[in-house]
């Protein structure tokens, strides 16, 4: 697939944070639909808390029934996000409000060539209020799988976003595609160049000053949409998902960085694989203001981080050195 692009779509193109849709992806991790580096350790605490959640909730098998690669999946289940300050909430309404005549649709479009669904789906899928049952199954995942840590995935999404966007605004899409996924790459040519997806799709596609919509994630993987009522968007896995559990197990084996500058300070040196502010540190390692500050004082004067302003906020990163360090 090549997704063509203009010179207008650099200033068109935004990013979003979905967290209706980090509650989908959480329950395609526990289906066992993919898995993400650096979650094992997550989805081995929220395994019981999947399990209370399916016997509590029906609909959720029902709508995990429904969820597949490489197929459709209905649109109204995940909404498209339309900004960065959307809240769960807002998201949810907009799945109830969801015409019936429109699931239906989608639901029968969804479940062709799927396996036959259990009976209790089926009685879900041809229930006149499906479109609530499967809202409600969407927010009870949300409040047992993803809220509790939200402040967290958060702070992962957030830093990438600003890392992804200043990449855009002062190197080009070449910069901004690099790394978000071995199956994209930049071909430049022509009036700008192209966004190139190895997948089946053998189509092109123009966004014709539209821009692009860019959409990171903790639970989920890469998928681009090309399709309405999506806009042009690419889905990618946000960096820095190891790190986002909070500081590391103490049942976890120490390795030579945590001997060689202690664990809490290791991990704040891994935490910063995307530039971060203290405040963000905070949130996504669970660590004091005064601990977090007195171990970015350390790495500081030993060259493993520097700290540069990006207006009102002062922003921490590595070193090379740092980035030795931290090398796998």
């Amino acid at each position: 697939m090549r997704i063509e692009v203009t010179p207008a779509d650099v200033a068109a193109s935004r990013y979003a944070i979905s967290p209706l849709g980090e509650a989908v992806w959480a329950l395609r991790v526990h289906a066992g639909q993919h898995a993400v580096p650096g979650l094992a350790p997550w989805v081995a605490r929220t395994r019981s808390v999947f399990e209370q959640l399916r016997r509590d909730y029906p609909a959720v098998g029902a709508l995990m029934a429904l969820l597949r690669r490489g197929g459709y999946n209905a649109d109204f289940i995940q909404p498209p996000p339309d900004g960065i300050g959307r809240t769960f909430s807002d998201e949810l309404a907009v799945v109830r409000a969801t015409p019936l005549g429109q699931a239906r649709d989608e639901l029968s479009r969804n479940l062709v060539g799927l396996r036959t669904p259990p009976a209790y789906a089926r009685r879900i899928y041809d229930s006149p209020d499906v479109v609530d049952r499967l809202a409600d199954a969407i927010e009870a995942s949300w409040m047992a799988l993803v809220q509790p840590d939200w402040p967290r995935l958060r702070a992962v999404l957030e830093r990438d976003l600003v890392h992804r966007a200043g990449r855009l605004l002062a190197y080009g899409w070449g910069a901004a595609v690099a790394d978000l996924d071995p199956r994209l790459r930049w071909v430049s040519g022509g009036g700008l160049g192209a966004i190139e997806v190895a997948d089946r799709d053998p189509r092109s596609y123009s966004l014709d000053g539209r821009g692009l919509l860019f959409i990171p994630t903790v639970f989920g993987m890469m998928i681009n949409y090309v399709e309405p009522p999506w806009p042009f968007a690419i889905v990618y896995r946000a960096s820095g998902v190891a790190e986002l559990l909070g500081p590391p197990d103490p049942g976890r084996p120490e390795d030579a960085l945590d001997r060689l500058v202690g664990r809490s300070r290791a991990a704040v040196l891994r935490a910063l694989a995307l530039p971060a502010t203290t405040s963000q540190l905070v949130v996504q390692l669970g660590m004091s203001l005064g601990g977090v500050g007195d171990h970015l004082s350390v790495l500081r004067d030993a060259g493993l981080i520097t700290r540069v302003r990006s207006g009102r906020s002062v922003r921490y990163r590595r070193t090379p050195l740092g980035d030795a360090l931290t090398a796998d």
